[in-house]
């Protein structure tokens, strides 16, 4: 499994899929959905949902992950052929200078490069000042708006980093877009190992939109009416020193559980989980030798925030992955917490009971 995991992960990182244009992220997964037998459908929003029907007597069960990654979109074309963009969704605005991004053009993938002003040329004022997203220029070295207008880029293209995979000792991985192609990957395993197992009806969503106002999730529950959900996602792993402070998430330290978010910025939402749903992977966790972390965050925010508001309510846990430098051009992960992430998940499924009490 450890080796299907880190190979899935390798591609599907250097996939371009901005939020809103999931095409080829989606199409890469049912590409492998349909090798595995699994049926599979994509609503008008483009989530990929794909269901393996159980017991009627147990809850129906949503996993789910996102396929989206943040970046830019065009905005305007200067005469000079140097684009400009906005930010879409998180992007650390810190880590955008000097890198390579990929523009997906309507004539193909076009690269391109965030400009860095040369550093003898830099005022001491100018060292340590961050550039806004809308004050970057991206060059693709066309040299006019005619020529790029020609390569198929338009205002509202959209812009990504550049894919790319680095290889770290053990088994970390970095690069682009772990967040979330990392939960695509393990979101993909556990679907391969519940064929043809008992248990309760589970749907499976890679879903969309998610770093744009968590969109998509929503959409895809509306329609399945899960009476547990189960959200995939990074969780902060915080054994670097500048982390420390936050939490006890050790990258390679197996996957985790959150007990407590809430973003405090903006959009107020977050998700306190379900105690049922906490002590079933607790339980899980023990009854299979799976080490379980714990996380609570503020400034932390997912689709399952707005999920478990639908209906009468839907009983809610994210489940995750450590990672570090979460929203930058490379984030890292351990191979190891996502193998652990999918068994964990695996166990909760057989361990769901008939009936299984949701009442608070």
């Amino acid at each position: 499994m450890r080796a299907r995991l880190r190979d899935s992960l390798r591609q599907l990182m250097v996939i371009p899929g901005l939020s809103g244009h999931e095409e080829r992220v989606a199409a890469w997964l049912r590409a492998r959905l349909d090798a595995l037998g699994i049926g599979n459908r994509t609503d008008r929003l483009g989530n990929l949902i794909a269901t393996i029907p159980g017991d009627l007597s147990k809850p129906s069960v949503l996993i789910f992950t996102h396929m989206d990654q943040l970046g830019f979109f065009v905005r305007k074309i200067e005469a000079d052929g140097l684009i400009r963009v906005e930010r879409m969704g998180g992007v650390s605005e810190r880590a955008m200078a000097a890198q390579e991004v990929v523009l997906c053009g309507a004539r193909g993938d076009v690269p391109g490069v965030i400009l860095n002003k040369a550093h003898h040329a830099t005022t001491p004022e100018e060292k340590y000042r961050v550039l806004t997203a809308p004050e970057i220029r991206i060059d693709t070295g066309h040299g006019s708006k005619a020529a790029v207008e020609a390569a198929g880029i338009r205002i509202g293209t959209p812009v990504c980093y550049a894919g790319r995979v680095i290889e770290l000792a053990g088994e970390r991985i970095a690069g682009t877009s772990v967040d979330d192609r990392a939960g695509c990957a393990a979101l993909l395993e556990l679907a391969a190992l519940r064929v043809g197992r008992e248990g309760p009806t589970v749907h499976f969503l890679w879903s969309v939109q998610e770093e744009f106002n968590l969109r998509g999730a929503v959409v895809a529950a509306q329609n399945l009416k899960p009476d547990i959900a189960l959200q995939i996602d990074l969780m902060l792993a915080t054994d670097t020193p500048d982390m420390a402070d936050r939490g006890e998430m050790v990258l390679g330290g197996g996957p985790g559980i959150s007990l407590y978010s809430f973003h405090g910025r903006g959009t107020l939402n977050g998700v306190i989980p379900h105690p049922a749903l906490v002590t079933l992977m607790e339980e899980t966790a023990e009854a299979r030798g799976i080490p379980l972390q714990r996380s609570a965050q503020v400034g932390v925010l997912t689709d399952l925030s707005y999920v478990q508001l639908l209906g009468d309510g839907v009983a809610s846990l994210d489940v995750g992955f450590p990672m570090r430098g979460s929203h930058s051009t490379v984030e890292c992960c351990d191979i190891r917490d996502l193998e652990g992430l999918v068994h964990l998940l695996d166990g909760a499924l057989d361990r769901i009971p008939p009936a299984m009490k949701l009442e608070r």
